[in-house]
């Protein structure tokens, strides 16, 4: 029961919501600073967030050179029907404007890895402006 308990209380703040829909729609391994990107909070947010998620057994972690990459830890059952209620539930705007930030910052991988960091915005839009023109 005590699992549960936390599971619940991991899904109870706004920025833990937003940032579980970025993992379940994109159903992608994704780092802090394109979580950041994203829903626009700064980087001690997203990663205190992040640790609330992943030590109610909702996410996995995986540290490779500088970044550490998350997932969702869809070995347990309970998790995978959590998971496709959430993907049906979460469909307010500011769900979708995350998703469509996290589009474009994907943009920016190179082999499926984050290679850009944390940087500001205004070059960010720059970067991404420039690889959907290319």
């Amino acid at each position: 029961m005590e699992t549960k308990i936390n599971v619940i209380r991991a899904l109870a703040d706004e920025t833990r919501l937003r940032i579980m829909n970025l993992f379940i729609k994109s159903g992608r391994v994704l780092c802090v600073c394109e979580l950041m990107d994203a829903i626009k909070i700064p980087q001690y947010a997203v990663s205190k967030a992040l640790t609330i998620i992943k030590n109610a057994g909702l996410l996995t972690a995986e540290k490779k050179g500088t970044w550490v990459y998350y997932e969702l830890n869809k070995g347990i059952v309970q998790n995978k029907n959590l998971f496709n209620f959430l993907k049906n539930y979460l469909s307010d705007e500011i769900f979708l404007e995350d998703e469509t930030r996290l589009n474009d910052r994907l943009l920016l991988r190179e082999d499926n890895k984050c290679v850009i960091g944390i940087i500001p915005e205004s070059d960010l839009l720059k970067m991404i402006k420039q690889k959907t023109e290319a």
